[in-house]
């Protein structure tokens, strides 16, 4: 059996800059929340190190991958009255979309 994983003691200045960096906005009480569940992840890693991996093959999955494309062969093309119907706006015959990249 697995011993219980103790909780890596996070401070609250590190918790806050993830969540900065993360650009999340967090009460006090999502803020301790998210402190004690990364000081419980952050114990998993703790325990995992102290696996004695010697003679283990490094491996990156646990399975194998096959390569499953299927061949590149053009298929129907919608007529452009018909993505002009289903487009939400139009510009000089060419959908016009949200930004969804922020310019400073």
């Amino acid at each position: 059996m697995i011993d219980p994983v103790s909780s890596v003691p996070l401070d609250v200045r590190e918790v806050e800059h993830l969540a900065r960096l993360a650009r999340l906005d967090l009460t006090p009480e999502e803020r301790e929340a998210l402190r004690g569940d990364l000081g419980r992840i952050l114990g998993y890693f703790e325990q995992l190190r102290t696996v004695d991996t010697a003679g283990v093959e490094e491996m990156q999955r646990p399975v194998s991958l096959v390569n499953v494309l299927r061949d590149d062969v053009p298929g129907e093309v919608l007529a452009p009255e018909a993505v002009a119907a289903l487009a939400p706006e139009m510009d000089g015959g060419f959908v016009r979309v949200p930004r969804t990249v922020e310019v400073d």
